[in-house]
């Protein structure tokens, strides 16, 4: 098996990195937030890239036919989902696409519903592009997230909801979805003429024993339905900027393209496209690698923190490489940065970022690093909280 290779990024240009001094005020600490991973990408994907580098002509670049055959594989040999060439969409990555798609779908104050806590960039999306911006959170339970179906389907109703941004697997709660709970939502969104996105970035990211379910393979929902994707999180390439709308329905393909004309944003980079198809061709093994350490680090982390801080609360985690950890009963929130990164030296997501108030005591941690990284995270956590 092709072993993922740590690397130490630190001046790097790395957002995750050289990026804290910006974002916390700090450059002395130990990066745990923004979701990329410190690994070495596939060895295909290099190959691949230095193949094109060694030709030395960066010309114009259309998308090859085997780009697209690439990823129609791996959706159907892994996610069951059996996708036409020319239901393929392009976009520099997921956050444009959706916010691209809210001015597509929408108009200018019209309901947009989504389920905290979830990626922030949804509530941003919301409300930049100047849309109504609904919630309806979801239900936590001893170890998990779970949908508040009620509570959605009346918002929907109040509010005249037009659209839902759907995150699944769910960032940063961990939650895979099963094809029930996808179905009930999809069927809730179809019955109100809801029109849905699915972002299915993390579908790779899955722990032992769950199974993603794509949510176009679980029922007839092309008229409302457009999936995003990525080899963005599956192979850490979000700096190749590539990522991938699936739009069975042809009106709606129209819609995307008229918008996208208009932009001049129709594709992508050479880079991109050499990188995506060369990992979705033969990167599989590599993965599978990833996926093993990341659930190394999650229990690892796990273990550390329930035998020492045993009234912290951790979601479990059925898919993502993001660890959602409740400290609020070892931290008051105005507490949590000087804490966190004053104390503990780390930098990581707060709660609050995904949904306000309710989550202040809640930290992302990003488990796609090392393990010394890990144990070091989880060491000063408890050296600091069980004073």
């Amino acid at each position: 098996m092709e072993k993922a290779t740590y690397k130490e990024r630190m001046y790097t240009n790395s957002v995750k990195w050289d990026g804290c001094k910006k974002k916390f005020g700090k450059e002395d600490l130990l990066p745990l937030w923004v979701a990329d991973m410190d690994f070495e990408a596939p060895a295909c994907v290099k190959e691949a890239l230095n193949q094109y580098v060694d030709f030395g002509v960066f010309g114009y670049y259309q998308p090859p036919k085997t780009y697209k055959d690439a990823f129609i594989r791996w959706e159907e040999a892994y996610h069951h989902y059996q996708v036409k060439p020319e239901w393929i969409r392009f976009a520099p990555g997921v956050v444009p696409a959706f916010n691209w798609l809210i001015n597509i779908l929408t108009k200018e104050q019209d309901s947009v519903i989504i389920m905290p806590p979830v990626y922030y960039p949804f509530h941003n999306a919301v409300v930049n592009n100047n849309r109504t911006l609904v919630e309806s959170p979801l239900i936590r339970t001893d170890h998990k997230y779970v949908i508040d179906f009620e509570d959605f389907e009346q918002k929907i109703i109040t509010h005249k909801v037009k659209l839902f941004i759907f995150c699944s697997p769910h960032n940063p709660v961990g939650r895979v979805w099963t094809k029930e709970e996808i179905r009930t939502v999809l069927d809730i969104c179809k019955r109100h003429q809801v029109y849905v996105i699915a972002n299915e970035i993390h579908q790779d990211l899955i722990m032992k024993g769950y199974q993603q379910i794509t949510a176009a393979t679980t029922g007839e929902y092309d008229d409302i339905l457009i999936t995003l994707t990525a080899a963005t999180k599956t192979f850490n390439l979000a700096g190749c900027q590539n990522s991938i709308l699936i739009i069975p329905n042809e009106k709606l393909r129209t819609m995307y393209n008229e918008y996208t004309t208009k932009l001049c944003a129709g594709d992508g980079n050479a880079f991109g496209y050499i990188a995506v198809q060369s990992a979705y061709e033969n990167g599989r093994e590599w993965l599978d690698g990833v996926l093993e350490i990341i659930e190394e680090n999650y229990q690892l982390m796990r273990r550390t923190l329930e035998k020492h801080l045993p009234k912290a609360w951790i979601s479990d985690l059925e898919g993502t490489y993001l660890m959602w950890i409740d400290l609020s009963n070892y931290i008051q929130p105005e507490e949590m940065e000087r804490t966190i990164q004053d104390a503990c030296g780390l930098a990581v997501d707060y709660g609050s970022w995904f949904g306000g108030k309710p989550y202040d005591g809640f930290i992302r941690v990003n488990l796609a690093t090392s393990r010394e990284n890990i144990q070091k995270a989880a060491d000063r956590l408890v050296a600091v909280l069980k004073k």
